[in-house]
């Protein structure tokens, strides 16, 4: 197989043009009706960047297990992180995982530490006291953290960068 980030870059890219397409399709057809069918498109599109995102950062943790020969992929790649003294890497890092966490489990640890530091965060976390990232957006879905492109290619980037600090110690994704 070629090396995972390589694919990831290539599958969020890939991922993000083909949605992109199908939301301008559906965009245009809402001009002429408001039909629930396509409301429901426009949440589709957005449900698959939550899915492309979780599923990504997920295999990339499998991999990180198997390459690191350690129970917690995320924690031994944080320490070759932390090693080569790339903080800011790890930071990014450790950020984008508590975000896929709270996409996939809710509230929790994960979605209170996001909270407490969302002013700086380079992505969207919706605070215990909003119901909208967008009011008025029909396609927006129910996440406490907003999956939008550049989150996802944030994902793809963050994995590519961690990979090749990775090599740099001798670990190949």
């Amino acid at each position: 197989m070629h090396q995972f980030s390589e694919l990831a870059d290539r599958s969020a890219a890939f991922t993000l043009n083909a949605l992109s397409e199908a939301q301008t399709r559906v965009v245009e057809a809402l001009q002429e009706s408001g039909a629930t069918t396509l409301v429901k498109s426009l949440q589709m599109v957005q449900l698959q960047k939550v899915i492309s995102a979780v599923g990504m950062f997920s295999i990339f943790e499998a991999m990180l297990h198997d390459v690191l020969n350690c129970p917690d992929g995320f924690r031994g790649a944080a320490e070759v992180l932390t090693q080569q003294r790339n903080l800011d890497l790890q930071a990014r890092f450790a950020d984008l995982q508590l975000a896929i966490n709270v996409l996939k489990h809710g509230r929790g640890r994960s979605y209170d530490a996001l909270v407490n530091k969302a002013a700086s965060l380079p992505f969207k976390v919706k605070l215990p006291n909003e119901d909208f990232f967008n009011e008025g957006d029909v396609g927006e879905v129910s996440t406490l953290v907003e999956v939008d492109d550049a989150f996802v290619l944030g994902c793809a980037d963050v994995i590519r960068e961690v990979s090749v600090a990775l090599g740099k110690a001798g670990h190949r994704l």
